[in-house]
Formats: structure tokens, C-alpha cells, sequence
């Protein structure tokens, strides 16, 4: 191999002639750049066109695990797991929409689109918890959306007095 022995080669030199090593360098230098990682904190994004982009870049991850979990096919663990990563990623998304408004971006819990029923079920009292797909079908779950609600509050007896007028009262006699 070009007259050197593998023996005295570092392994760093080692990896650097590999198929892997010399085609990912092929690509950075393509592109002139490595690709950016998103911050783990979105406070720590100062710049509101990188703010949006990883924005975006979080929506289309919720878009791919949401179609991945309309498979019920996956196994109870796997769509537990997935449904658990979509809303990890919707609070991910809340934190860079703050960061964004903070910015002096817009405003997307107001302008942006709303939660509908068929892409996920809010569960009342639980937090804002969401169920995707398969995820409204496990053991548990659809016990939580078959749940009555609770029946409205008894009226004490103030209440009901309010509304009884002395005139009421009179003819009752």
C-alpha cells in the first residue's frame, strides 16, 4: 500500500484512508460546509432565520414519525415509543416558536394551525399529552377517550333561590 507499512500507520491515518473517511470529505468539500447541528437549547439561537429553519426541520420530523405511527402493524413498545417522540418534538417546537417570538418573529401558537382531532387527541386533565394513530388504539388509551365527562355541579340552594322572584312566592299560597 503505497510503500508504507499498515504497521507503522496511526489509526487516525488509518481512518483517514477509508472509503467512508474519503467520500465524506468529498462531500464537505462540495458543500464547503458540515451540516449544522440544531442547538440543544433554543435560547441559545440568536439569529431568527436559523431559529426558523430549525423550526421547520423539527415539523418535518413530527410529519415523518406521525406517518410512521399510523402503521398499527409496529408493536405496542415501537408506537409507545414513537408517540412519546412526537410530543418530545411538539415541546421542542414550542420552545424555538417562544424563542422565535422572543426574536421579534411571528407569533405561531396565535397564526399557526391548530391540533384537529385526526391528527391527535388531547387528553383532558393530562398535561397536554397527545395520541397519534395507532397510539389512540393501545391498551389504556382508549379507555381515557371513552371516559363520560364528570356530570355538571349540583346548584346549593342559593343558586336556586336567586331566580325565584318574591311575586313567585305570593301565588304559591
Amino acid at each position: 500500500m503505497l510503500g508504507i507499512e499498515s504497521g507503522s500507520l496511526s489509526s487516525v491515518d488509518r481512518y483517514a484512508r477509508t472509503t467512508l473517511a474519503r467520500w465524506r470529505a468529498a462531500q464537505v468539500g462540495e458543500t464547503g460546509k458540515e451540516r449544522e447541528r440544531r442547538p440543544y437549547l433554543a435560547s441559545e439561537c440568536r439569529e431568527l432565520p436559523k431559529a426558523e429553519k430549525w423550526r421547520m426541520q423539527i415539523i418535518r420530523e413530527i410529519a415523518k414519525k406521525v406517518a410512521q405511527i399510523q402503521n398499527a402493524g409496529l408493536g405496542e413498545f415501537r408506537i409507545r415509543d414513537l408517540n412519546d417522540e412526537i410530543n418530545k418534538l411538539l415541546r421542542e417546537k414550542g420552545h424555538w416558536e417562544a424563542q422565535i417570538r422572543e426574536l421579534g418573529g411571528p407569533d405561531y401558537a396565535k397564526v399557526g394551525p391548530r391540533m384537529l382531532d385526526h391528527e391527535g387527541k388531547e387528553v383532558p386533565g393530562n398535561r397536554g399529552y397527545k395520541y397519534f394513530g395507532a397510539a389512540k388504539d393501545l391498551p389504556g388509551v382508549r379507555e381515557l377517550f371513552e371516559q363520560e365527562p364528570p356530570p355538571p355541579p349540583r346548584k346549593t340552594r342559593a343558586e336556586l333561590m336567586k331566580d325565584i322572584d318574591a311575586e313567585l312566592l305570593w301565588l304559591s299560597r
